[in-house]
C-alpha cells in the first residue's frame, strides 16, 4: 500500500476539480471472483485481494455445536463477500489441566484428529465440500506453539517440550496458559512431525491453508520451510496470528492489523482522533513491504470474550468502523455472531450460543461485502490500490480518503466523533451514496452536516 497526501487549495482538499460530473460506478467494472478449478497462487492473490475473511466459532455457533449446523449456513456467508473461512481449531481437546468445563480450542491433544463435540471427520470433509462448491477457501486454526497436555508426545517424546532445570514440561514462559504445555523449537524432529501433520490436512482432506496461533512465538525459520513444502502440495492462503513484518517475507500472506484495531477502539472512546488514523496508516507503509496484506476488525475471538462485545468497546461507533474496516486497505474479518449483532461476550471454555436473528448488522455486512467484492478501487494485497488522504476543514474528527484503481474510485468520509461536524470535503460534482443508493452533489464551497459517527462511501469512475 502507498499512502498519498492529497492536495489543499484554502484548507480544503479539492479532489476532482472538474466540472464535469463523475460517472456512477458500473457493475460491468466488477472483477472476476470465482474460485478456478486448479488454484495457483496467483489465484489465491486475485481472491485474497477483494476477500471478506470469516472467523467461525463451531462450538458456539449454534445450539448444537456441530460442523453440520455451520455447513448449512454457508450459503448465507457467501451473501455477506465470505470468500476466506477460517475455522477455529477442530481438533481433540485435552481434559487434563483444561480449563472450565469443555477446555480451550487451543490445548490439542491430537494434531490428526476432529474434536467429537463438533461431528464426524466425514462431517468436516462435507463442510469442505459445501464450502468449495461456493467458492470458498478453508483454512484451518493450527496451534503450533504449544499442544494439550493429553497430547501422546508429553509422554513419548518428551524432549518435544520446553522444560525447567529438573527436566519438568512447562507451559509457555510469560503466560497463564496452564492447561497448554510449550514446544520446544530446538528439536528438530519435533519440527519435523509437526509439518507432517499440517500437510496431513492438505493432502488427506484438501483444506487451502492455516491461521497459525500465535505465529511469532515460532521461529519464521519453521514457518517459512514447512510453507515451502505445503506450496508443492497447492498453493496455500496463510494468516499469522501476528503483526511482524518478517513473517510477511517468504512466508505468511497475511497478518494482523492489531494496531489499527486498536487506534478504532481509542477513537470510538475518545481517547484518540482522526489524526490518530493518518499515523497509523503512515506506521503501515513505513513497516511493511507495499504488497503486504493486513487483516481489519472490529472483534475476533480473543476480543469478544477477553476485552468485550463490539458495542461495550465501540458503542455507537461500531457502525463506521465495521464500513471502515471493508473499505480501508486490508481484508475485513466478520466473527461468528456479528453478522447477528452479537451483544455478548461468548464463553471460552464451556458451551454457549449465538442468537442468530437478522439485525442492523446483516443487512450491512451484505451491502459491503458486495463492494469489497466486486469494486477494483478496493483491491487490498499485491498490486493494491491506492491510499489518498484528504484534507478536510476539521482533520482532527473527519476521516476522509479516497481507494483508487486506475480509473476506479471509492471516497470514504466519516465523522469519527460523538458530536455533529458541518465541515467542507471540497468535492466537485455528483456522486452516488453507495450505502444509500441516492445521487449526492457536493460543491467546493459547501458545508455539509455530519451526525455523530456517520458516513458517507461515494463511488466514482
Amino acid at each position: 500500500m502507498k499512502i498519498f497526501i492529497s492536495t489543499v487549495i484554502a484548507g480544503v482538499t479539492v479532489l476532482l476539480s472538474c466540472g464535469k460530473a463523475p460517472q456512477e460506478y458500473k457493475k460491468e467494472a466488477s472483477i472476476d471472483t470465482e474460485l478456478p478449478a486448479n488454484l495457483t497462487h496467483s489465484d489465491i492473490d486475485s481472491i485474497a485481494a477483494h476477500a471478506v475473511i470469516y472467523e467461525a466459532n463451531i462450538r458456539q455457533y449454534s445450539p448444537e455445536g456441530s460442523f453440520n449446523a455451520f455447513t448449512k449456513d454457508i450459503p448465507s456467508l457467501r451473501k455477506l463477500g465470505v470468500k476466506i473461512l477460517w475455522l477455529m481449531p477442530i481438533y481433540p481437546i485435552s481434559s487434563t489441566k483444561s480449563k472450565g468445563s469443555l477446555g480451550s480450542y487451543y490445548a490439542v491433544s491430537d494434531y490428526k484428529k476432529v474434536n467429537p463435540e463438533f461431528g464426524s471427520l466425514e462431517d468436516f470433509r462435507n463442510l469442505v465440500r459445501v464450502a468449495h462448491d461456493n467458492d470458498m477457501l478453508v483454512i484451518l486454526d493450527w496451534v503450533a506453539n504449544h499442544t494439550g497436555w493429553d497430547h501422546p508426545w508429553i509422554t513419548s517424546n518428551p524432549t518435544f517440550y520446553s522444560q525447567d532445570k529438573d527436566g519438568n514440561i512447562v507451559h509457555t514462559e510469560g503466560t497463564d496458559w496452564t492447561d497448554v504445555a510449550d514446544l520446544n523449537y530446538d528439536t528438530i524432529e519435533m519440527q519435523q512431525e509437526m509439518s507432517k501433520a499440517m500437510m496431513y490436512w492438505v493432502t488427506k482432506h484438501d483444506i487451502d491453508g492455516f491461521r497459525c496461533d500465535v505465529a511469532a512465538m515460532v521461529p519464521v525459520q519453521f514457518w517459512r520451510k514447512t510453507i515451502s513444502k505445503l506450496e508443492e502440495i497447492k498453493p496455500m492462503f496463510m494468516l499469522a496470528e501476528a503483526w511482524e513484518p518478517e513473517l510477511l517475507n517468504d512466508a505468511f500472506d497475511m497478518a494482523y492489523g492489531w494496531d489499527t484495531h486498536h487506534v478504532m477502539n481509542k477513537i470510538a472512546k475518545g481517547e484518540k482522533n482522526v489524526i490518530a488514523w493518518h499515523e497509523r496508516m503512515t506506521q503501515i507503509d513505513t513497516l511493511y513491504n507495499d504488497n503486504a496484506l493486513l487483516m481489519n476488525f472490529t472483534s475476533n475471538h480473543d476480543e469478544n470474550s477477553w476485552n468485550g462485545t463490539v458495542d461495550e468497546r465501540m458503542g455507537e461507533a461500531k457502525k463506521v468502523f465495521a464500513a471502515l474496516s471493508f473499505v480501508a486497505p486490508g481484508m475485513p474479518l466478520i466473527y461468528s455472531g456479528q453478522e447477528y449483532d452479537l451483544d455478548k461476550r461468548l464463553l471460552f471454555f464451556d458451551k454457549d450460543s449465538i442468537d442468530k436473528q437478522k439485525g442492523i448488522f446483516y443487512p450491512l455486512y451484505e451491502k459491503l461485502g458486495k463492494l469489497k467484492n466486486d469494486h477494483p478501487a478496493l483491491t487490498s494485497g499485491k498490486n493494491a490500490s491506492d491510499y489518498t488522504k484528504i484534507n478536510t476543514s476539521d482533520n482532527e474528527n473527519i476521516l476522509a480518503f479516497a481507494r483508487t484503481k486506475n480509473k476506479e474510485k471509492i471516497i470514504f468520509i466519516g465523522n469519527l466523533s460523538n458530536t455533529p461536524k458541518e465541515i467542507k470535503v471540497g468535492l466537485e460534482g455528483v456522486f452516488k451514496n453507495y450505502m444509500t443508493d441516492r445521487k449526492e452533489v457536493f460543491s467546493n464551497d459547501m458545508s455539509v452536516l455530519f451526525k455523530p459517527w456517520e458516513y458517507k462511501i461515494l463511488s466514482v469512475n
